[in-house]
């Protein structure tokens, strides 16, 4: 044990450990004592001067001294644009020690700050202050007598050695993704979307390494800790359920759950789910990582939302669809049981490459919801390549896919098809990104199976779908944008085309083939000058027969969803989304309002008027004249406000409550679109994952 101090209190004197949150920055802070020293040295000077001054000043105070405390304080600081010290959270054992280092930190003199193209930036550090102070030379002549002594131990004690390191967040550098919440996301976006960094953030989910260069995971946490001292309150307030460690390997483990009860007040449904779920993540070596969970599930959800799920049910008895997880069978008379696994295998060779292997869900772009693809649908497996070099980010990915509807069985199996992607981000300046994107989807027939034509990940789908025949795939393209006006500040949107037919596009007559979507957004970080609010503002209009086919398979959705936009398509809609959060304490309001256009799937009207992605193009009501909501048009408004507590930041379970209005008012009302208006009240206590999309 008294070695294992001795190394901690070793390494606690090594120089200051620089993490800038926001990017890489050109120029370390300066102190006079280091103006004459070259650019290859200041980060060593500022590291030996900071510390030299911190140690010389600080004064150990009484009551730790008579206690023969030793440890360490963990101080949390930045250098601002005016090269000042500003103490940002100190982690310490007495409240004595974090008033000192406070005063400590004070003291110091401004100096230079650091500079970014040239400009002064400010940049955030990390340091370790061993208490008592010991004096660093003397420390580092017994290294090598230490390190020594630290070989021999751990070839003795190697299998009880797991026990003994502590486990100190691996995930937050780690190449595991980082699951995909929209609120959970908001909290580092306005990190991520700062003027002048080089970073990408329309591919989702992110992976912890490429964030916690500009957010700070470990410093955040820090500041929401809660001072327990009892195994279980460390647990249930700020830890992971159970973490093993070792040198060269990481595993944590922990259970879940998603409960929630309500009522639906305009049918008089009481609603529940019940999900107990467990999940693992780890890493062998530094480069790969894993991640997993299992949901197990049962519940019964507002009027709306169950006869949404069963009008989605597939072939073969199942009684519903669950938007979002997946197939689920009956439980008791009323309700349905989903169980749902998901997780991947992250490796990383190199700073340039990431490939990942899973079983989940992806999305792109910056808004709300993505023309391009989403995390609508049900988990699927997939591949993925990210590759990242100088203003560059290229994702390649490739999924299977499944229709599950009764019409398209085959042979009594769900009817399997393969999609592939690849996206590619450029930052053409600071303030400006540009995304090229290409999709295809193809069958797995008897004759042509993983058509191996679309493996290669520079090639343009386009081609090889001409190539192959006129139904041997469906391709979309798109083109997506981001401008950061001020790091408080930034707009997106995306377009996408589905037929490719300047004629179609431009000629006025409102053909069938002219399928394109776009999207328009905006986002205000710590509006109105109150931090932590966050606000989104977000347009997205979608012309009939988008993302559907004249083949039957060959359209944009798996397990009945689709794979792009939440309502499909033939729809024009408007989001405005509020986020707060202080502390533990957290706040969503979304307000939806769109115009959307059906079938009748009626004996007198059975065409296709291109909302339902799953309809055939060769029974479309008309060549030209088609207009956005066309059909048997509905008005949709959708409110739902959310207010929680995080309880562990380490699991991100929370405690909430919600409320959503809908009002839904179709034309004319059929077995699948029919009029409705609820308010359903919830209450929940759930480990977020991943979204819930209660707004179709």
């Amino acid at each position: 044990m008294k070695r294992f101090f001795s190394v901690l209190l070793i390494l606690a004197c090594l120089p200051a450990l620089a993490q800038k949150v926001s990017g890489t920055f050109e120029k370390y802070p300066v102190f006079p004592e280091c103006d004459n020293q070259s650019i290859d040295n200041l980060q060593n000077c500022f590291d030996m001067t900071l510390r030299s001054k911190v140690f010389s000043n600080f004064k150990v105070p009484e009551v730790v001294t008579e206690e023969n405390y030793t440890g360490n304080v963990s101080v949390f600081f930045e250098v601002t644009k005016e090269g000042e010290f500003k103490v940002l959270y100190v982690d310490a054992m007495y409240n004595e020690l974090k008033e000192e280092t406070r005063r400590v930190f004070e003291s110091l003199p401004q100096i230079k700050p650091a500079t970014y193209n040239s400009n002064p930036a400010y940049v955030q550090f990390t340091m370790s202050i061993p208490i008592p102070i010991i004096a660093v030379p003397d420390q580092m002549k017994d290294e090598a007598a230490v390190s020594e002594t630290k070989k021999v131990e751990t070839l003795k004690n190697e299998y009880d050695k797991i026990k003994n390191l502590p486990y100190d967040n691996e995930e937050y550098t780690s190449q595991i993704n980082i699951p995909f919440s929209h609120h959970n996301y908001s909290l580092f976006d306005p990190a991520l979307n700062r003027v002048g960094q080089n970073n990408h953030t329309a591919q989702k989910p992110y992976v912890y390494a490429e964030v916690n260069k500009y957010y700070n995971f470990e410093a955040e946490n820090q500041k929401l800790l809660k001072d327990k001292s009892s195994w279980f309150g460390k647990k249930l307030w700020n830890e992971h359920l159970v973490t093993i460690k070792d040198e060269n390997y990481w595993i944590t483990l922990d259970a879940g759950v998603d409960l929630q009860v309500g009522k639906d007040f305009d049918t008089d449904i009481d609603t529940y789910n019940n999900t107990r779920l467990v999940y693992t993540q780890g890493g062998l070596g530094k480069n790969f990582n894993f991640f997993a969970v299992i949901y197990e599930s049962q519940g019964r959800f507002a009027d709306y939302f169950n006869r949404f799920a069963e009008a989605r049910r597939p072939a073969g008895g199942n009684p519903a669809l669950i938007p979002g997880h997946g197939i689920a069978k009956k439980f008791r008379s009323d309700s349905y049981d989903y169980p749902i696994a998901t997780g991947h295998i992250s490796y990383a060779p190199s700073k340039y490459f990431n490939f990942q292997l899973g079983h989940g869900k992806n999305f792109f772009g910056d808004g709300y919801r993505s023309l391009l693809l989403s995390d609508n649908a049900s988990p699927y497996p997939y591949l993925k390549i990210n590759t990242t070099f100088w203003k560059l980010k290229y994702t390649n990915t490739w999924m299977s896919l499944r229709d599950v509807r009764p019409e398209v069985q085959d042979g009594g199996s769900f009817r399997t098809k393969f999609f592939a992607n690849h996206y590619l981000s450029y930052n053409v300046t600071k303030r400006l990104n540009i995304g090229l994107f290409e999709s295809v989807v193809w069958e797995n027939d008897n004759d042509r199976g993983f058509d191996f034509n679309y493996i290669n990940p520079v090639i343009f789908y386009r081609a090889i779908e001409f190539s192959t025949g006129p139904r041997g795939g469906n391709a979309l393209i798109g083109l997506t944008s981001k401008y950061k006006f001020t790091d408080r500040i930034n707009a997106y949107g995306q377009l996408i085309i589905d037929e490719f037919s300047s004629s179609d596009i431009f000629g006025g007559e409102g053909s069938y083939r002219n399928k394109i979507g776009y999207q328009l957004g905006a986002k205000y970080y710590d509006a109105f000058g109150v931090d932590g609010l966050y606000l989104q503002a977000e347009y997205n209009r979608v012309r009939p027969y988008t993302y559907s086919h004249n083949s039957i398979i060959l359209n944009y959705g798996h397990n009945n969803q689709s794979m792009a936009h939440t309502l499909g398509s033939n729809f024009s809609e408007f989001i405005s989304i509020a986020r707060y959060q202080k502390g533990r304490i957290f706040g969503d309001l979304k307000l939806i309002v769109a115009k959307r256009g059906f079938e009748f799937n009626t004996e007198e009207d059975s065409l296709f008027y291109g909302g339902n992605i799953y309809g055939t193009e060769d029974n479309r009501v008309s060549d030209n004249g088609n207009e956005v909501a066309q059909g048997n048009t509905a008005d949709f408004f959708h409110g739902e406000l959310q207010a929680g507590y995080l309880i562990n930041p380490a699991t991100n379970l929370k405690i909430y409550a919600s409320l959503i209005v809908r009002d839904f008012k179709p034309e004319v009302d059929t077995e699948t679109v029919f009029e409705n208006q609820t308010t359903w009240l919830n209450f929940g206590l759930r480990t977020d994952l991943f979204n819930w999309y209660y707004d179709f």
